[in-house]
């Protein structure tokens, strides 16, 4: 998101941030990961304070977590996911399809009469196809400030977009919308009756011991400790976002996270321990989207420099941005970087990275 802030900035001019992209690597970096380190610190040298990538095996980190104190990104940190909640997200829908609860081919509106989405279906809004505007179109220009202690309820997220006229008949082609995921939110919690934090919990979070993994709830804008401090680019300068009210993103992007718990989280889902194999293939059913890349069920499809295919998502939120990809076989990693918006350079130095980590296991 492009947003102007007149408010108070931390000075981190690219000079600065060049001197601080200094590598800070564990003991892995030593024992044959140095290709991957190099990658790694391409994401900082492009123009983020501090990178860290997690793999299963090892983690790896780049710059500084902390412009104003020097601390480098913590081991294990927590971060926003943005849309790498996506997935999470996914899941529970299919999870209730596999219990005959939802239909995918059914229109939303049979679970919640009120969308006004008409003839779109579930499986439509899981993969983007839906032709619903986007909301944060009309965030988007807003002074962050405005939106740092906001918050909002679902309901009025998807007013927001509802103003607006679809974008194309359902179904007709992919256009990433994050409307659709706040109306997979407010199904999963119409069918079952309960927060989406509640389901989240007993049928993700806890079966899999993801002990680092939430969903905010509104007013809660504060990340646990140990976590970097998340910066948004401000003309010429960073501005500390730390301290951010994401319900603004709630399910389609306001999980709060750590690589570790990313990683076991895709590893599972793609080694059928969270979906029946109805289900997950209907997940791994794609579409081409507008990048020339494929998407599924709230997972896209990545093949990287080794050939091998893998699945995952990217996500991006104000002062964070992320991409986490895994393979059936039990490859993943995560990389992180503590600012957002970030550069397409910086985006494509993150791919790199993870390329180089999968494909040299």
């Amino acid at each position: 998101m492009r947003m102007s802030l007149p408010c108070k900035r931390i000075a981190a001019s690219a000079g600065i941030v060049a001197l601080l992209a200094a590598t800070m690597a564990g003991p892995a970096a030593a024992t044959g990961h140095r290709p991957v380190q190099r990658a790694l610190d391409t994401v900082v040298a492009a123009g983020t304070p501090g990178a860290q990538l997690t793999t299963r095996g090892y983690s790896l980190r780049s710059g500084v977590g902390d412009l104003r104190t020097g601390a480098p990104m913590p081991w294990r940190g927590h971060f926003r996911a943005g849309s790498v909640t996506k997935p999470f997200i996914a899941v529970l829908v299919l999870q209730l399809v596999g219990e005959g609860k939802v239909e995918l081919d059914a229109p939303v509106t049979r679970y919640l009469p009120d969308a006004g989405t008409g003839a779109v279906t579930v499986r439509q809004i899981l993969q983007h196809t839906s032709g619903l505007p986007d909301y944060l179109d009309d965030v988007v220009d807003v002074d962050p400030e405005t939106l740092r202690h906001r918050g909002a309820e679902p309901a009025e997220l998807l007013a927001f977009a509802m103003k607006h006229p679809p974008l194309f008949p359902p179904g007709a082609k992919w256009s990433y919308s994050n409307t659709n995921y706040i109306l997979a939110g407010m199904l999963v919690e119409r069918v079952t009756g309960r927060s989406v934090q509640a389901e989240l919990g007993a049928r993700i979070l806890r079966p899999l011991g993801l002990r680092e993994t939430y969903l905010p709830v509104r007013g809660d804008e504060r990340l646990p400790a140990p976590h970097p401090r998340g910066y948004l680019p401000a003309k010429d300068s960073l501005v500390d976002f730390t301290e951010f009210d994401a319900t603004i993103a709630w399910t389609a992007g306001g999980l709060v996270t750590t690589g570790n718990d990313v990683n076991r989280f895709l590893s599972a889902l793609l080694g059928g321990r969270l979906l029946r194999p109805a289900q997950l293939a209907e997940m791994k059913r794609t579409v081409p989207r507008d990048s020339g890349s494929e998407y599924g069920l709230g997972l896209g499809k990545l093949y990287l420099s080794c050939g091998k295919e893998f699945w995952g998502h990217g996500g991006d939120i104000i002062g964070f941005a992320t991409l986490a990809f895994a393979s059936p076989d039990g490859r993943a990693a995560t990389v992180e970087a503590n600012r957002d918006p970030v550069s397409p350079a910086v985006h494509a130095n993150m791919k790199a990275t993870v390329d180089a980590a999968l494909c040299a296991e």
